[in-house]
């Protein structure tokens, strides 16, 4: 009885929130409650990562080296697996892509479970010490608090999409406290429209999201510098070069990870691969602890000039302190850090790639302004180097240069430093694009193709099921007819056209009746002429497996209006029009478009 009655509250509130307030307005109230809701759920994620840290972290003895690097990260993950499995049950890596799925399947529609799921998975990979970041997971959460709003509204599929990429706007500007690069995400890399319509309801949530992460994180940036030189225009050869440099490394942590995680799939059972996963990871996180967890500690260390700090607890820690030796650790870290990542997550850890591209652009901009300075005697500044450097890796690795600029400006020392890291984003995505034609994020998509992009005419060449404009009304003439029985078939219907098949239903040609006008009415020609001696053989078909792309273009070859549809096999199933198929292609455009 109580169920029942809170259902029933829940509907009278529903459908008085829909009977007082209009569409536009529901969307824009509910973008602000997304904001609150999703930035809460990135600050919570933060403290359980936070506590979780704090407590494992007090196990840690002070020592040279420390062996609870072989111990905590292979738990971590083995936790997450039997969350995963027995509690989700459902697939919830790789966290964008999951949104970017149902952006372009699902009509926005993301399930209840990824509201937690995603949350709490990656909080126990990162907090015992995954090499993932939690962005990505709190990217996921949020938009499915956006989504399932929609939904508990019953929302069209335009202000689902909305309302799920609110969820991920606020959710990302509270982590980072940088709404412009937030939203920037949103139409960057999932791909929503940038239209006058989405504007609005993607301030509120950005700066809804910002200001809860003020009150309930403080002001700090994250990445806390302490000084910065000004913009030097004698260095922009060297940002120029430090672009090109993180574009590289950006296509050998797209492929890397990829041949990874192809290698890891081959391990079919799930626990044996989370063994075999976990244990090279805290192999790696043994030798170069920086890779234990998001790794935003040794970043923020490498900017206030504590270089040997990331070597605490290592093996490496005696080495590094020659300049030499120091570079070459540096160069390990950079190769390596994608080993540790795709480690985690192959062998079924849960986190994203936010943090580990942040990381290892750090270290690139480090190495180079490092060698300049150490090796070449030029100097250069570390942390504009450093900040640039994180932004040439996550343009390559996600493709999205606005994004890197705006969250590196915004979450370190604000504007001052955007013309390197416009130049060092710009030679990046330069640098990756011959290689890479899609990001970390769209590439699985893509080769299921089930990619939305921004140019709508080309996705909907892809996804329009023309087959529905298939008209089956045509009459069929058998092969073996006479005019008599073709003559009775014209009585029955107002088409001049007309499709001639065998017994089995196969196309044998087509009746164009304008064409034999006056044989028709021949009377004497009734029982001697047939119709395979009137039939002709269309100059093109349409195949039933054709994409829409394939079919437009057979139409704008021949000039047809009509065109018969057909199986590889020869098999009749109907004709499609010009007119309709094109009238199909608008509607599907309209309706999967920002008003």
């Amino acid at each position: 009885m109580n169920k029942r009655r809170l259902l029933c509250i829940v509907a009278k509130t529903r459908r008085a929130v829909l009977k007082h307030l209009s569409g536009k307005t529901v969307v824009l109230v509910l973008s602000v409650l997304i904001g609150v809701f999703g930035a809460a759920a990135a600050i919570i994620i933060k403290n359980l990562l936070h506590f979780t840290t704090k407590v494992l972290g007090n196990a840690f003895p002070v020592a040279d080296i420390n062996y609870l690097y072989l111990i905590f990260p292979p738990i971590g993950i083995f936790l997450t697996v039997m969350f995963v499995r027995r509690v989700v049950k459902d697939d919830i890596s790789h966290g964008v892509s999951i949104v970017l799925k149902s952006i372009c399947k699902n009509d926005g529609m993301l399930r209840f479970h990824n509201v937690y799921s995603s949350m709490a998975a990656s909080a126990i990979t990162v907090g015992f010490g995954g090499s993932v970041g939690l962005e990505a997971p709190i990217v996921l959460t949020g938009s499915a608090i956006g989504s399932n709003m929609a939904r508990f509204f019953r929302l069209n599929t335009r202000q689902t999409t909305l309302l799920l990429a609110c969820g991920s706007t606020a959710a990302m500007a509270a982590i980072f406290k940088a709404p412009i690069a937030a939203m920037v995400f949103t139409f960057e890399v999932l791909m929503l429209d940038l239209t006058g319509s989405a504007i609005l309801p993607l301030l509120l949530s950005a700066a809804t999201g910002t200001v809860m992460s003020i009150l309930f994180l403080g002001r700090d940036v994250m990445f806390a510098i302490n000084s910065t030189q000004a913009f030097n225009v004698g260095n922009i050869p060297f940002y120029i070069f430090l672009g090109l440099l993180t574009g590289l490394i950006s296509v050998y942590f797209l492929r890397t990870s990829r041949w990874i995680e192809k290698q890891m799939r081959k391990i079919e059972r799930p626990y044996l691969k989370a063994f075999v996963g976990s244990a090279l990871l805290c192999t790696l996180i043994f030798i170069f602890p920086a890779f234990y967890g998001e790794g935003y500690t040794f970043i923020n260390d490498l900017i206030n000039g504590n270089w040997t700090g990331t070597f605490n607890n290592s093996p490496l820690f005696g080495a590094v302190k020659a300049d030499y030796l120091l570079i070459l650790a540096v160069v390990g870290i950079i190769l390596l850090k994608v080993f540790a990542t795709t480690f985690t997550t192959a062998a079924g850890g849960i986190g994203g790639v936010f943090a580990p591209t942040l990381f290892i652009g750090a270290f690139a901009g480090f190495l180079v302004a490092h060698v300049s300075n150490v090796v070449f005697n030029i100097p250069l500044p570390y942390v504009n180097f450093i900040l640039a450097g994180m932004a040439g890796v996550m343009t390559g690795v996600m493709q999205a240069p606005l994004t890197a600029i705006f969250l590196i400006a915004e979450s370190s020392t604000g504007y001052t430093l955007l013309i390197p890291l416009m130049i060092t984003a710009a030679c990046s995505f330069l640098c990756v694009n011959p290689f890479e034609k899609y990001s970390v994020y769209t590439r699985p998509l893509a080769e299921k193709d089930n990619l939305k992009t921004h140019n709508k005419d080309k996705y909907a060449l892809r996804k329009l099921p023309w087959q529905q404009t298939i008209d089956t009304n045509i009459l069929t003439v058998p092969i073996h007819s006479t005019l008599r029985t073709y003559t009775e078939t014209i009585a029955r219907c107002k088409r001049n056209l007309f499709v001639v098949t065998d017994a089995n239903n196969y196309f044998s040609g087509l009746l164009v009746m304008d064409d034999h006008r006056d044989k028709i009415f021949m009377q004497e020609l009734y029982d001697s002429l047939h119709v395979e001696d009137l039939m002709i053989e269309p100059d093109e078909f349409i195949y039933e497996d054709d994409t829409a792309a394939t079919v437009l273009e057979k139409f704008k070859r021949t000039g047809n209006f009509n065109m018969p549809v057909i199986t590889r096999d020869r098999k009749y199933v109907g004709f499609v029009s010009k007119a309709k198929f094109l009238s199909e292609y608008q509607t599907f455009i309209a309706d999967n478009s920002e008003d």
